[in-house]
């Protein structure tokens, strides 16, 4: 019998089993946009499936396939950017776990590497739709970004961001390999009261703030921070009871 923790790795009759202790069912969300010179097109990808491997083995979770396209119409400017409609992403999500709640499954955690404030809004909206649908259904959806975010001004500058310091330290600790050798600087000048995307002109190499201080170190201590944050949350709002 498989020990692993991945739905794809599992037979019908191994799966069917493992419901009957209501597990954790986690959901890794990506996205294939630009993140600078430096870093991979899947960066959000890569991140949130190494998030979701090392929260299961804390908390006895199951992980489901990766959704592994989002909403991301601010970096659209780029090249290899990849975004889906919000409609789309929240249907596609709806169904989703319209699907696992017909299976059997009846705890939920959206885990997403992609933190855009319409993408979660779109993963959030098909959550709750599907919840109305099935109330026994229980369901969190988060970034990752919620909890690496809160060490800003702490690790970093309170400006860092979209493919930063600390999300370049991050990738460079899980698939150090992927990165690139530039470390790039950016003024980003887009205000949150525009409405609009931003220029490239506004936001230059699609990367918000000085990666020059990167490093493994750096992004391991990031990690452990999210890898508490998300189990103490998870505990709290998704126990097994």
């Amino acid at each position: 019998m498989t020990t692993s923790h991945y739905l794809v790795d599992l037979d019908s009759r191994t799966l069917q089993r493992k419901l009957r202790d209501n597990p954790l069912v986690i959901v890794p969300v990506g996205a294939l946009e630009a993140h600078g010179p430096h870093l991979p097109l899947g960066a959000d990808q890569i991140q949130a499936e190494a998030t979701a491997d090392a929260l299961a083995a804390r908390v006895g979770a199951l992980i489901a396939p990766t959704l592994a396209y989002g909403y991301c119409a601010g970096t659209r400017p780029f090249p290899g950017t990849v975004s889906l409609s919000l409609a789309t992403l929240s249907r596609l999500v709806q169904e989703l776990l319209g699907e696992l709640a017909r299976t059997g499954v009846r705890r939920v955690l959206i885990l997403s590497g992609h933190a855009a404030q319409g993408h979660m809004a779109a993963l959030r909206e098909g959550a709750e739709q599907a919840v109305r649908a099935v109330p026994a259904l229980r369901v969190a959806v988060l970034s990752d970004y919620d909890f690496v975010y809160e060490l800003r001004g702490k690790l970093s500058p309170p400006s860092d961001g979209h493919g930063g310091l600390l999300e370049t330290s991050r990738v460079l600790s899980m698939r150090p390999g992927s990165v690139g050798p530039d470390r790039p600087k950016v003024d980003y000048r887009y205000s949150r009261f525009q409405v609009g995307d931003p220029t490239v002109e506004e936001w230059p190499e699609s990367v918000i703030g000085d990666t020059s201080e990167a490093s493994v170190e750096l992004g391991q201590r990031v990690q452990t921070h999210v890898l508490e944050r998300l189990e103490a949350t998870v505990r709290e709002l998704l126990p097994d009871a």
